[in-house]
């Protein structure tokens, strides 16, 4: 897909790491972007800095992202591109015992849940919800509707100590891209997956250097953490390449990650 000013993006989790690096990529482009986040004054922020449209949406809730996407097509129009970065993660192990106490105790169920309806029920939520959308637009020369990229997880194939829920969920956006790819291949609509390794976003940004400095180390090469501007490039080559379809792609710097 060829990327410039009569094409529209929307971008979940846009408004900071992976994702606002996606935005601001597509933007250098001259696409048209919407921001899908949660974060108001973030959200708002990066709209600004991007030139983009900030919309406030929950990924969980069906009426959020039905405004969203209202809000969006009403600004920008129908999008060709989906890129879903909205994500979350908690660290709890599936059962285990208080070391001063003796007590044991579980994952809690909820906490699980959780996880599961934001990594992986909101990003099929939203595919769904834009494939729909780009099965409205006539295809373009090649054939092509539209083109969605999902964010997965290299803990969706090599998960530590505590992931269950966490890579329960990324494993299931992986799990999903090639039936969806499938699903959508008659109209037009590429889906592709990513599997970040450890990047250098906002969250990791605020641990103590020490542990950021262990974790470079542990990456084969380069020995650094990932840049999001190169999740972005990658977005972008899956978007721009017509043959790029129904793949999951680690981008880890040839990590495979440890016990814990």
């Amino acid at each position: 897909m060829e990327l410039n000013a009569s094409v529209a993006a929307v971008v979940t989790g846009g408004a900071s790491g992976l994702g606002l690096a996606t935005v601001k990529a597509l933007r250098a482009q001259g696409v048209k972007v919407a921001i899908f986040d949660m974060n108001e004054a973030t959200g708002a922020a990066a709209a600004a800095e991007t030139g983009a449209v900030f919309c406030k949406v929950n990924v969980t809730d069906d009426a959020s992202v039905d405004d969203g996407f209202a809000k969006a097509r009403a600004a920008n129009g129908q999008e060709r591109i989906l890129v879903n970065c909205a994500g979350t993660g908690n660290a709890v192990k599936t059962a285990s015992r208080d070391k001063a106490t003796g007590a044991i105790k579980h994952f809690p169920l909820d906490a699980f849940n959780m996880i599961i309806q934001i990594n992986l029920v909101g990003t099929f939520r939203c595919i769904a919800k834009s494939a729909a959308g780009m099965l409205s637009l006539d295809p373009l020369k090649d054939g092509e509707r539209g083109v969605i990229i999902n964010t997965a997880s290299v803990a969706a194939e090599d998960g530590q100590m505590g992931q269950a829920a966490y890579s329960a969920s990324k494993g299931g956006v992986v799990g999903m891209t090639l039936p969806i790819a499938r699903d959508l291949s008659g109209e037009g609509v590429r889906v592709n997956t990513i599997l970040p390794g450890i990047f250098s976003t906002p969250l990791m940004n605020a641990a103590p250097d020490n542990v950021k400095d262990a974790l470079a180390a542990s990456v084969p090469f380069p020995k650094r953490l990932g840049d999001a501007a190169e999740y972005a490039s990658l977005a972008l080559e899956m978007i721009r390449n017509g043959y790029f379809n129904g793949e999951d792609v680690r981008l880890d710097g040839s990590i495979r990650m440890g016990l814990r």
